[in-house]
């Protein structure tokens, strides 16, 4: 199917965000870069303070996707079984009725992540990566589309339990909210009142024509010239001496799926080295690992990103 009987589906999706964004203020931005790693069928790592908007950023998505939607607060109690389900024997039908876990939804938002176990940690990492859940020896499909937001507080908060580098490689993009603008935060304390904005929100699209866009994303081109590009930031790195370990090649596949689905919503059939450019941040941030000297140094992850964006050098076209 060409991209150009899909232009619908492109309006629809854009609605989406103009919605969201009625009700997130001041993060168009964010929301967009949301609704991209939705497109692409990844998972979102929002690495954040509590109270800017995470949990109301998830709601207004399944509203306006039509999407069953979960919450699970995470804390030291909450088992492997509270996500995956368990069996229980039933007396009455003298057999044993499997109880199906949080996980069986379409988008799921996995509050304060690092709160929990790392045995708990791995159970939902594994289901975001096989998109299946075994009990009993028994295997069953989650639903689809299935989306994970997992929120993640800021490293020293007490009682918390970071997530392994090679769990984080499971997340496609990793961003944070941060605090709203002046204007948009008096703009949203100007409409307190006893209605949740959120709650108002209208369906705009529905599952299935969500899951037609991800396919959707397949059919954009990306050109022999911006594929090299994609790959050598990549390598980059891992190659640059202030990173410890550099971006794994499931990195180089999920910056592809968010390059095709960022032109997607550009409306265009064909990958450009801007979108790459664009995303590559998001993808690789949670990935990469600074050496010690760099840290003692006071480098940032976002210092060397910009550096290694500066030092690959673009194709002919440009960042068009």
């Amino acid at each position: 199917m060409a991209l150009s009987l899909n232009l619908r589906s492109v309006e629809k999706v854009n609605k989406v965000i103009h919605q969201v964004g009625q009700v997130i203020l001041g993060k168009d931005e964010e929301v967009r870069e949301v609704m991209t790693a939705f497109l692409a069928d990844g998972h979102i790592l929002l690495e954040d303070i509590p109270g800017v908007g995470k949990t109301t950023l998830a709601l207004a998505f399944s509203k306006s996707l039509q999407l069953d939607y979960k919450r699970v607060q995470f804390t030291p109690d909450v088992l492997p079984s509270d996500l995956t389900g368990f069996s229980i024997y039933r007396r009455d039908e003298e057999r044993f009725v499997y109880r199906k876990g949080s996980v069986f939804c379409n988008l799921l938002l996995a509050d304060e992540i690092n709160r929990t176990s790392p045995k708990t940690q791995s159970a939902l990492l594994e289901v975001m990566e096989e998109r299946e859940v075994t009990v009993d020896g028994i295997t069953r499909r989650v639903g689809r589309p299935f989306l994970v937001i997992a929120t993640q507080n800021p490293a020293g908060s007490a009682g918390t339990q970071m997530l392994p580098e090679a769990q984080m490689d499971r997340f496609t993009v990793s961003m944070t909210l941060g605090y709203p603008d002046f204007e948009s935060e008096l703009t949203m304390i100007q409409a307190v009142g006893k209605d949740r904005p959120v709650m108002a929100l209208e369906p705009v699209m529905g599952r299935e024509e969500l899951l037609q866009a991800q396919e959707s994303i397949h059919q954009v081109y990306m050109k022999d010239s911006v594929s090299r590009y994609l790959l050598e930031l990549v390598t980059a790195t891992r190659n640059h001496p202030c990173i410890e370990r550099g971006a794994s090649p499931r990195a180089s596949i999920a910056l592809v799926k968010m390059s095709k689905a960022w032109a997607w919503l550009d409306g265009r059939d064909y990958v450009t080295p801007g979108d790459v450019y664009i995303q590559f941040p998001f993808v690789i941030s949670h990935r990469i690992r600074l050496t010690s000297s760099a840290v003692m140094g006071r480098q940032t992850k976002e210092e060397i990103i910009k550096e290694l964006l500066s030092q690959v050098s673009l194709p002919s076209m440009g960042l068009r």
